[in-house]
């Protein structure tokens, strides 16, 4: 190795360290900053009460309450959906260029700011429905169908097509071999797919701001769900921006932080889990 691709390949390499040691010094940062100023402001009274501006009193119980109906409420539409849509462009569609089409649309989606999806939920969804927990609901399925919709054809496209053969040669329908040999062969694409949208929907803010509101009523699910409602990132945007509660704010973020991570690590034990069964 001559003088100069020497002088070249180790400049690179320092460059490529550099970069490596300044993006995880960047999310250390974050993440530690976050909890250091979140972690201490988190109490029990904070988790398990209402907001009470009688009483001066600050509670995130029904922002948590809203945020587990609102992904709840997401992930029953939007799961039979996106697997739906997989399963047919994958398994059924034969029009290559409709599917190529349907993809690059489902890409684009993906790909369009939440402010706008949150414009458009708000013409359609809170129009029709009210600002409430629904309208949310619904325009965060439309954020998420594609997310769930390209997860499952890539999981689909992994299961080996001498499977297939083989169920069919045995006699088995089309139904029954996607649901018995195909979807088993993948399902853990699928939980990836569905907990990374999990991520998303409780990371969300900009669109529910404009579908659901910031109310924060306690609720049960059935009346919660139609009523306007605050989740997590709205609490967080509403205490940090409109009331100066920086306290709770940053107690707010730390609790999001910690289920971020702790769904990374679910998606990341769950792959391992499938892949490790599907090799025994």
């Amino acid at each position: 190795m001559n003088k100069k691709r020497k002088i070249y390949v180790t400049s690179m390499r320092v460059l490529m360290i550099t970069a490596t040691a300044l993006t995880v010094a960047l999310v250390l940062f974050i993440v530690g900053y976050v909890l250091v100023n979140g972690i201490p402001n988190i109490t029990w009274e904070l988790l398990s009460t209402k907001p009470s501006y009688l009483n001066d009193r600050v509670g995130i119980l029904p922002d948590i309450l809203n945020t587990i109906y609102i992904v709840i409420a997401t992930l029953i539409v939007v799961l039979p959906l996106g697997v739906g849509a997989a399963i047919y462009l994958t398994e059924y569609a034969k029009n290559k260029k409709i599917v190529a089409a349907i993809e690059y649309a489902a890409e684009t989606l993906s790909g369009i700011p939440s402010i706008i999806y949150g414009l458009v939920g708000m013409l359609i969804f809170a129009n029709n429905f009210g600002t409430s927990l629904l309208a949310g609901a619904l325009t965060l399925v439309i954020m998420n169908l594609p997310t769930i919709m390209r997860t499952t054809q890539e999981s689909l496209k992994t299961v080996p097509q001498s499977y297939r053969e083989g169920a069919f040669g045995l006699g088995a329908g089309k139904w029954r071999v996607i649901r018995t040999v195909v979807l088993p062969g993948c399902v853990d694409g699928i939980i990836t797919g569905c907990i990374l949208s999990v991520g998303r929907i409780l990371g969300e803010s900009a669109a529910l701001l404009f579908t659901a509101g910031i109310a924060h009523n306690l609720n049960d699910i059935f009346t919660g769900i139609v009523s306007p409602g605050s989740t997590l990132t709205v609490a967080l945007y509403v205490y940090a921006k409109e009331e100066g509660e920086f306290g709770v704010a940053f107690a707010i973020a730390a609790i999001l932080l910690i289920l971020t991570l702790l769904l990374n690590l679910a998606a990341t034990l769950v792959g391992k889990y499938f892949e490790k069964r599907r090799n025994t």
